[in-house]
């Protein structure tokens, strides 16, 4: 039976899934990067890891020495104000990443094209560098110390690590900041204008309220990954948790500790960015559904 002739057929545009269209976008982690690897199996293993290197470091222990196990307890105390600083570097890490994020992912999306083009620059750059590399380039070109008079302020080593760190968090932010607004669609901006809305109104007013649970995930999962990233300071002379583990092996001079004692602490990375991943892969399915 063919169709009435004041019907036309059409081709409705191809409609992707949100969690497809937010990855296009740019601003959702993609679900093989970072934190999303922490998984229960990953755990497991670790642990496996960690046992079997305790039971292959008492079978090597001579009598007279004490018992893997015992040092590590003795130890933890230490261990655990080396992890607490490493903590505080990558909170400190985010929150400078995060403000400088959101101002230059704003840069992202200027109607200027010198501020869009160098806001580009700037996120291109520091998107690409190694981390380390930023890392030495903060304790190097940064001073140790500023003068105000007679007054000599020291610069911690710990603070220039903590600006090199939020270097590429800055950069990354900034794309999932420009991607999250970017996703919204432009109906509303239009409709805000309509209204007589400003631009920066439209932006903080309704745009970006509607771009946090968005870009929750994300930011998350960053954070994640910078909290393993904090134990390169440690190459940099910052007495943090790898440090501590330099400095009680030396101590004990037990090559039978290195192995339980690196596992060790690489269970407690663990055991600290596991909720966080499990949290955001909730938020990203959640996210995704709506």
């Amino acid at each position: 039976m063919s169709a009435p002739k004041d019907r036309m057929d059409v081709m409705l545009p191809l409609r992707l899934p949100q969690s497809h269209r937010f990855a296009v976008r740019g601003f959702l982690p993609d679900r093989s990067s970072g934190a999303v690897l922490f998984g229960a199996r990953a755990g497991v293993l670790l642990l496996a890891v960690f046992m079997a290197s305790l039971a292959m470091a008492q079978v090597q222990a001579r009598p007279e020495q004490a018992p893997v196990f015992d040092l590590l307890v003795k130890w933890t105390p230490l261990l655990a104000t080396g992890f607490l600083f490493n903590l505080a570097i990558s909170f400190m890490s985010m929150a400078i990443g995060t403000a400088a994020g959101l101002v230059l992912g704003f840069a992202r999306i200027s109607l200027h094209a010198p501020v869009r083009g160098t806001s580009w620059v700037l996120v291109q750059f520091f998107r690409n560098s190694p981390w380390l590399v930023l890392l030495f380039f903060a304790m190097m070109l940064m001073p140790f110390e500023f003068r105000f008079g007679n007054t000599v302020v020291p610069f911690p080593d710990w603070i220039k690590a903590t600006l090199g760190l939020a270097l590429p968090i800055m950069a990354n932010i900034a794309e999932i900041v420009r991607g999250a607004v970017q996703s919204i669609p432009t109906a509303q901006w239009e409709a805000a204008r309509t209204l007589a809305f400003s631009r920066r109104q439209i932006l903080w007013e309704i745009i970006l309220p509607q771009c946090i649970k968005r870009m929750l995930p994300a930011w998350m999962n960053w954070y994640a990954i910078l909290t393993m990233a904090t134990t390169l300071a440690s190459i940099v002379g910052v007495s943090e948790v790898m440090t501590m583990v330099g400095r009680i092996t030396a101590a004990e001079n037990r090559t039978d500790l290195l192995i339980p004692i690196y596992s060790y602490v690489l269970l407690w990375f663990f055991l600290y960015c596991y909720p966080i991943a499990w949290w955001t892969k909730r938020l990203e399915k959640r996210f995704a559904e709506r």
